[in-house]
């Protein structure tokens, strides 16, 4: 027997998709190359050899994906603006026609009465800011806010919502010190520095987004992962403690008038990394005041003690079974969105939330039916949406959801190989398949009703 919950009324519901990731023409139309473009030259930087070259191709057939979006009966749509598409060397000349398809994608999305939600960064820096130092150099700051003017100058009477910057942890961390993201760095000097850089973007641009956008949103995208201790040893809370603090508290501390963890401090100086980078303003100008907080959440982190030899560096650990891990190899966990979004609320009071990416990699391929049957994304999605309608019901102000992603795309340093989107992309062709579990989302919103524990 199934149970229904009604849907929050004016609660948005969307896709998001990044520039980078669908839209291919790297070398059309005066855009300049990015930190993405290098890496995947790399040999063996991306899992299959590709790069983004073509992508899902949206830059030519964004009417084609506006009509997939009309088609399910979304409200709103989350996307990324290229910076080296707009700014070919990072600063100074101004490439028209790639301001011009920005222009066409935001008409086209409020003709169709889907409201858009502009990311300005999602992580294709422009090679020409990467060989001045990139995030890294404090001269980005102000490239940033060079950046965000043009952008929000010719977009700001249209676009409402803006997100500075998504995820600088994984800007910083991914891209510096792990090196699996552009640029590709193995240093936690840069890491450090980089995380402080795009924070420090981030809130010197939201004043020029109020500036050229007035009455409009703006806010930050975090990802965020609750921290698990693998066992209830002082090691292993210790560990858990550490990992929040590296991928939650680094960020959501200072964007809300703390400053930096202490614990964190003392961890990193102890290292050797001290924050000489940090100056006189720079933390009020981390914590401008912002409309609203955009989480995205996957999974939730199981972390064990380091061994002797980790360079007492926290541990993640698989636990889960295998049944209920994503192709990515993450844990299927609906309850830590709930419990991210309560503790964020608790904790730092943003004045809306939204979820702003949440999805599950699994690669089912069309059948002989021409459809393509994902039922554990369809529960995956099923259990998320009744987390953040817990959340709702908790008194958290969640104003809207975004499954990532729209489109199967290039999914960074996997290449093509994981599939994150409710609408499904031969990539030979370009011919795309809505999955059913994006029908079963579009019931959902067309009915305001989640129906559960039915299968």
């Amino acid at each position: 027997m199934s149970e229904t919950r009604r849907l929050p009324p004016g609660f948005l519901w969307g896709a998001a998709t990044s520039s980078f990731q669908i839209e291919g023409a790297t070398r059309e139309d005066g855009r300049g190359e990015s930190i993405w473009d290098r890496l995947c030259q790399q040999p063996g930087a991306i899992a299959d050899g590709s790069d983004g070259s073509s992508a899902c191709d949206h830059y030519h057939r964004w009417p084609e994906d506006l009509g997939l979006m009309r088609e399910l009966g979304l409200d709103a749509y989350r996307f990324s603006v290229a910076w080296p598409r707009v700014l070919p060397r990072g600063v100074g000349a101004v490439n028209e026609k790639g301001l011009d398809f920005y222009e066409r994608l935001v008409d086209g999305l409020l003709e169709a009465r889907l409201r858009p939600m502009l990311t300005l960064y999602h992580w294709d820096l422009p090679q020409a800011l990467q060989d001045r130092g990139g995030w890294a150099s404090r001269d980005i700051v102000g490239a940033f806010e060079e950046y965000t003017d043009v952008v929000t100058r010719r977009l700001g009477d249209r676009v409402k919502d803006w997100v500075t910057i998504n995820e600088p942890w994984c800007v910083a961390v991914l891209g510096h010190v792990q090196g699996s993201h552009a640029p590709g760095l193995k240093d936690w000097k840069l890491g450090l520095r980089a995380a402080h850089h795009v924070l420090l973007a981030h809130g010197r641009g939201v004043p020029v987004v109020r500036q050229n956008s007035p009455g409009a949103r703006a806010g930050i995208v975090l990802i965020l992962s609750p921290s698990f201790p693998a066992s209830d040893s002082e090691a292993d809370r210790a560990a858990a403690r550490a990992w929040d603090g590296e991928i939650n508290r680094w960020y959501l501390d200072p964007l809300y008038g703390r400053g930096y963890p202490a614990d964190k401090q003392a961890e990193y100086a102890a290292a050797g990394h001290a924050q000489d980078f940090v100056q006189p303003g720079d933390l009020a100008a981390i914590s401008t005041p912002t409309d609203f907080l955009g989480v995205n959440y996957y999974s939730r982190s199981i972390v064990r003690a380091p061994v002797p030899d980790a360079q007492n560096q926290p541990r993640l650990i698989p636990e889960p079974p295998a049944s209920s891990l994503t192709d990515m190899g993450w844990e299927v966990f609906p309850e830590g969105l709930s419990a991210t979004l309560r503790y964020v609320h608790r904790e730092y009071r943003p004045p809306l939330l939204f979820v702003t990416e949440n999805g599950a990699a699994y690669g089912m391929e069309p059948g002989p039916d021409g459809r393509v049957h994902d039922e554990p994304r369809r529960a995956y999605l099923e259990g998320h949406l009744s987390a953040c309608l817990d959340a709702v019901d908790a008194g958290v102000p969640l104003a809207g959801y975004f499954a990532w992603s729209l489109l199967d795309n290039f999914e960074w340093a996997f290449g093509y190989r994981m599939r994150f989107g409710l609408v499904h992309v031969d990539f030979a062709t370009q011919r795309r398949t809505i999955k059913d579990s994006a029908r079963w989302l579009s019931r959902v919103l067309r009915t305001h009703e989640l129906p559960q524990g039915d299968r």
